[in-house]
């Protein structure tokens, strides 16, 4: 971890405590999961306790306090999904990069989540990697839309 590229995303926000949440998301998105040592730079900076920090991190499920996977893989759990075989699917995949959902390869290359509804049931089941939508997918698409990310 850069202290130096810390200090840098918190003077763009120009050390207002009211950007906290802007700040780490700042942070999360530069090194994919908020370090330990960022977040104690963040709170001396902004002069808040370092529980008000953690207590966001901790709050929203946008933030990790553990390194996450190059590409973010989100398998719908909702209940089109669920019903078209998305479960299958989730197994598929934690079987395929030997994952658990909720946590990242040991490469660091993926991480996995199960989601609730991504808002495009028509097109069950859905899963999503990085900013990529797959609709309709089934365990034989799924090994070809993982290879694209290897």
């Amino acid at each position: 971890m850069e202290k130096q590229k810390v200090e840098q995303i918190i003077a763009k926000h120009k050390s207002e405590p009211s950007a906290l949440i802007a700040i780490l998301q700042d942070v999360q998105e530069e090194y994919r999961y908020l370090p330990e040592e960022a977040m104690a730079i963040v709170v001396d900076r902004l002069n808040i306790p370092l529980s008000r920090a953690y207590s966001l991190a901790t709050f929203f499920t946008a933030f990790s306090l553990k390194p996450r996977g190059r590409h973010s893989i989100k398998v719908c759990m909702g209940t089109a999904c669920h019903v078209r075989g998305s479960g299958m699917i989730l197994e598929k995949i934690e079987r395929d990069l030997n994952v658990k959902r909720g946590e990242t390869t040991d490469d660091l290359k993926f991480s996995l989540d199960e989601v609730y509804c991504l808002g495009c049931c028509g097109l069950a089941p859905v899963v999503t990697i990085d900013e990529d939508l797959y609709g309709q997918v089934t365990l034989v698409k799924m090994p070809k839309i993982l290879q694209k990310y290897s």
